[in-house]
């Protein structure tokens, strides 16, 4: 067998909440950090489209670990859009497709945007990285090939227009993680019988981190002495999750994948019900494991969902 590659001596592990600029991708950026600050074990949860700027969660070292945990959350954006104009990629960088006059009135807008709490599922757009017999949707459009029409489901939990100048119009909506802002826009166009298509979009909360604690890249690539500063630890990198410092005793059972009885777990927060979720740090206070409440033997203990551990 060979060697295990030596770890980089600048790789850190916890997430770092970063101010992506509008135009590059999100792999992009996250190229730049990896060859700039020598991050070779890097991810994201939940990508943005080069339109789109605002916060995008970089996933770093053992905190690559954290993604399922920290994609499924809702998202905020505040955006604009532009009626009258439809475009193939649902945003104002893709190719025109047809223009129309607009003849409407704010509170139409206001109404058409409020409906998106009312959606349950949306239109997958033709340019997006979702696949169709393992080939993303992109390739296909950009090849010239007939594209599937793909649904996904989505919520809406919130949604409201910010200020109405037509033909441009700006809102704010919070939705299920994944869903596709420039396809909510389409599909108002689409009902307003004028198309529209997206001309910004500012992502400015994926829960649980905000705009407020995001790093722009330029500041994370110009000063990597102070790089380690601006990255969030591993044991507080889910600020949302109930935290339980073991035992060593107890930090070696869990080593060995024991499901510890919750009711024995020091520092015990209110845990009643199967379901709920914990970050298990161990005697020193470092990352140790995510765990879940679940009942076994008619007990309710602590399963392992991922070990931190190194």
């Amino acid at each position: 067998m060979g060697r295990k590659p030596k770890r980089d001596p600048r790789q850190r592990d916890g997430v770092l909440v970063l101010h992506k600029p509008s135009g590059p991708t999100s792999a992009g950026c996250l190229t730049d950090i990896k060859r700039q600050l020598g991050q070779s074990k890097i991810g994201h949860a939940g990508t943005l489209d080069p339109l789109a700027e605002g916060v995008l969660l970089v996933l770093l070292g053992q905190g690559t670990k954290l993604a399922p945990y920290l994609s499924e959350d809702s998202k905020t954006y505040s955006g604009e859009f532009r009626l009258g104009i439809t475009t193939d990629t649902f945003d104002i960088q893709g190719k025109i497709l047809e223009e129309k006059q607009v003849d409407l009135t704010p509170e139409q807008v206001r109404e058409a945007v409020a409906a998106w709490q009312d959606l349950t599922e949306q239109d997958v757009p033709a340019y997006s990285a979702a696949k169709h017999n393992g080939k993303p949707l992109y390739s296909l459009a950009r090849a010239g090939a007939e594209v599937p029409v793909k649904t996904k489901p989505v919520t809406i939990h919130a949604a409201e227009m910010l200020d109405v100048a037509l033909p441009v119009a700006k809102f704010r909506v919070r939705c299920s993680t994944g869903t596709y802002v420039r396809s909510l826009v389409h599909s108002l166009g689409k009902r307003l019988g004028c198309g529209a298509t997206l001309t910004a979009l500012l992502r400015e909360e994926s829960r649980p981190f905000g705009l407020h604690q995001a790093h722009r890249l330029d500041d994370v690539l110009n000063d990597p002495e102070r790089f380690a500063e601006k990255v969030i630890p591993m044991a507080e990198a889910l600020p949302h999750w109930p935290r339980h410092q073991l035992t060593e005793a107890l930090t070696a059972l869990v080593k060995n994948g024991a499901w510890l009885p919750v009711a024995e777990t020091p520092d015990q927060l209110a845990v009643e019900t199967a379901g709920d979720k914990a970050l298990l740090l161990d005697s020193e206070g470092g990352p140790l494991a995510l765990v879940e409440a679940k009942v076994q033997n008619g007990q309710l203990k602590w399963a392992i969902l991922r070990g931190l551990w190194a």
